[in-house]
């Protein structure tokens, strides 16, 4: 399960009609209430943790539900972590990625010109910035890897197939 995707995913066709294998989906890991925690909204499924088991790098598996025809289904599958993890993850790459692209550009303008070149050090703080998020967020998808197996048997066992992670 160890990747360098920051969300790791999958996608599969099962031989099952969408409402029937939803249904299968959350009675499956409603039998497991003690372990996992499942939201059902039209389209997909959530499926977490239980609160009492999570941490901060706990995962959550999204399950995206769409009819494929002759009564089959995909399903796309996106392991991550909650929402307001993955939305600090998510600003902290646009904030610095923008410094950085600006900073760039001011010490590209500032080399052109032939004038001191005092852009490239917040460029640098902000690629270093970047790079520290990256290692951050992978430290913290290998924190949160053996509930993300957890999750990802149960899934299988819910849909009586294997799956590979990309």
């Amino acid at each position: 399960m160890s990747s360098f995707h920051i969300r790791p995913r999958f996608e599969q066709t099962l031989p099952t009609s969408p409402d029937t294998l939803r249904a299968e989906i959350v009675r499956d890991f409603g039998t497991q209430a003690d372990d996992f925690e499942v939201k059902d909204f039209p389209g997909f499924i959530c499926l977490r943790i239980h609160e009492k088991n999570r941490h901060f790098w706990s995962p959550r598996l999204t399950l995206g539900l769409e009819d494929a025809g002759e009564g089959q289904t995909r399903i796309r599958g996106v392991y991550g972590p909650n929402a307001n993890v993955w939305a600090l993850f998510l600003y902290g790459y646009l904030i610095f990625g923008i410094c950085a692209v600006f900073s760039g550009m001011l010490a590209g303008c500032q080399w052109v010109l032939k004038m001191p070149v005092w852009g490239a050090w917040p460029l640098g703080i902000s690629v270093a910035l970047l790079i520290a998020l990256y290692v951050i967020a992978q430290t913290g998808q290998k924190l949160g890897v053996q509930q993300t197996f957890q999750i990802h048997q149960a899934y299988e066992a819910a849909v009586h197939k294997h799956v590979t992670i990309h």
